[in-house]
């Protein structure tokens, strides 16, 4: 889209009355609880999704024309084209794609339709993508900017077209750009702020840093939802711990003074959290407590839609409708777009017989591979499945202490202190009894969905093993940047080489291998 189009598209976006917004949104919010009332959203067994994020580098050796000083592993932009062509979504930056599975019943089936559907539609859009150079990435941050830019310059770069703020590599979805030119008390920060890291910028450019997994789960009863959510969101910390994958910023975001034994050893493991809460939460804002945190147990289902309509709205954007039934509701869908929350209830469906009431679970940074990915979507559809029928006793867990668990995690991975109650009402923070009894009643739901022993350790193996040995990939990424420095390496290269390594490691491993496969490389 040319720049002067999305200038006229962005303002058109700001002229949007926010009473009116707001008071479409609160008309939508009482048609979702009639449709509740009505039974609309129910469903008839558990149902699971997944959207999959990833970012895209250079692979030079596999572009007939590329020159001889690319750079294998440097960031790439994402032709319009050719995201179109291979199926995927675009996302905040122009280096991003997205790729969202289709629902499917929670069973050996379901789940491993999911898997194939993510195997198939990943491996024919790398076709697509390698024969141009361009290799697809799944990480929970980059590194390495793109060839001849710094990391600073391309997230901070834009201009401005007629009183417009335009963010010169994001793509060109209005709301994103939307955000950077909005003025109230909601504004988003903007900046990053990290151990020994500063960046300011004067759009939200800064979190296609990112990219993530988010499992989805539809509870087979809406009324049911608040018990689903409370599990939900204690269990966020200990996944997150497993799950840890941005250890380290691109090298020139670093504050000048930072040595490399200080980052090592201010560093926390998912900077990813950091990164999304800083950048949309407004700079005045105590952390933790911003449109971006961990969120509040429900006392009903009618109370998260109504947390959700009185969310503060940043950008109140026009709406389009059409023939699907959330489109009855189509503001409060629009509202629910900037309901940031680490844990986030959903409330939607194309027509009436598949509306649902689900949880989109969203502190986990995108995995080394498909099947580490797959393996949290099914730990969580597991978990979610056993810990309320057997009444499991963390729920009485202090909201407090799930909350701290969770920003424990972010920091220190599975070296975090975090806190569980056992099924025997055991209260422990010892992380073999923790992930004893949290997998095997992921273990056990996936049972009680008819998968069978071997297909249940086959799912949950890759977590196991990580709780087992104490690895996670951003161990493994700190351990690589640790030897690089030991070998002489300065802080730059070292961060570069380890990146280029799991760019490497991943090529044979992203679609049928393991992260497990990697670990040899300690």
């Amino acid at each position: 889209m040319p720049e002067a189009q999305l200038a006229t598209n962005v303002a058109e976006l700001l002229s949007v009355d926010a009473e009116e917004f707001q008071a479409a949104v609160e008309t939508d919010t009482e048609v979702i609880k009639e449709e509740l009332r009505e039974g609309t959203f129910d469903n008839s067994q558990a149902i699971v999704g997944f959207e999959y994020e990833f970012y895209a580098v250079a692979r030079p050796d596999s572009d007939p024309w590329a020159g001889v000083d690319d750079a294998v592993g440097t960031l790439r932009r994402v032709p319009r084209r050719l995201l179109s062509l291979v199926g995927f979504e675009k996302e905040l930056g122009l280096h991003n794609a997205e790729m969202t599975t289709s629902p499917q019943p929670l069973n050996a089936h379901g789940l491993n339709a999911q898997e194939s559907e993510i195997r198939g539609r990943l491996a024919a859009a790398l076709d697509c993508t390698r024969p141009e150079g361009i290799d697809l990435v799944s990480d929970g941050i980059w590194t390495i900017p793109p060839e001849g830019e710094s990391a600073r310059e391309y997230l901070t770069d834009s201009v401005d077209d007629n009183g417009i703020r335009i963010a010169t590599n994001m793509s060109d979805a209005g709301r994103y750009h939307a955000m950077a030119n909005a003025e109230g008390t909601t504004d988003a920060g903007m900046r990053i702020e990290a151990p020994n890291v500063s960046l300011s910028a004067d759009t939200v450019m800064p979190e296609s840093l990112i990219t993530s997994i988010q499992p989805h789960y539809q509870v087979p009863q809406a009324i049911d939802l608040p018990e689903y959510f409370r599990y939900a969101i204690r269990i966020a910390g200990p996944l997150l711990a497993l799950g840890v994958n941005s250890p380290f910023f691109p090298p020139d975001l670093y504050d000048e003074d930072a040595t490399a034994e200080e980052i090592l050893d201010d560093g926390w493991m998912e900077n990813r959290i950091a990164v999304f809460e800083s950048v949309l939460n407004p700079p005045e804002t105590p952390r933790r407590e911003g449109k971006v945190r961990f969120p509040r147990d429900l006392d009903s289902v009618s109370q998260a839609v109504e947390r959700i309509a009185t969310d503060e709205t940043i950008v109140p954007m026009p709406v389009e409708t059409g023939n699907r039934f959330d489109d009855e509701f189509a503001h409060f869908r629009r509202k629910h777009g900037t309901y940031w929350r680490w844990v986030r209830p959903v409330f939607g469906g194309p027509t009436r017989s598949e509306a649902n009431a689900r949880i989109e679970f969203r502190p986990i940074a995108a995995q080394p591979t498909v099947r580490d990915s797959v393996a949290f979507l099914a730990a969580f559809a597991g978990l979610l499945e056993s810990l309320p029928q057997v009444e499991h006793p963390v729920a009485e867990l202090d909201w407090e202490v799930a909350r701290d668990n969770f920003y424990a995690a972010m920091q220190n991975g599975l070296d975090a202190e975090l806190q569980w109650i056992t099924n025997g009402g055991e209260h422990t923070t010892e992380t073999k009894a923790l992930y004893a009894d949290l997998l095997e009643h992921a273990a056990e739901g996936l049972r009680g969905r008819g998968l069978t022993e071997e297909q249940v350790e086959t799912y949950l193996w890759p977590l196991r093993q990580r709780a087992r040995h104490g690895i996670t990939p951003a161990d493994w990424k700190r351990q690589q940047v640790a030897d690089r420095l030991d070998d002489g390496d300065d802080f730059e290269a070292a961060v570069h080489g380890m990146q280029r390594r799991y760019i490497e490691r991943q090529r044979d491993s992203l679609i049928d291998g393991s992260f497990t496969d990697w670990v040899d490389d300690r």
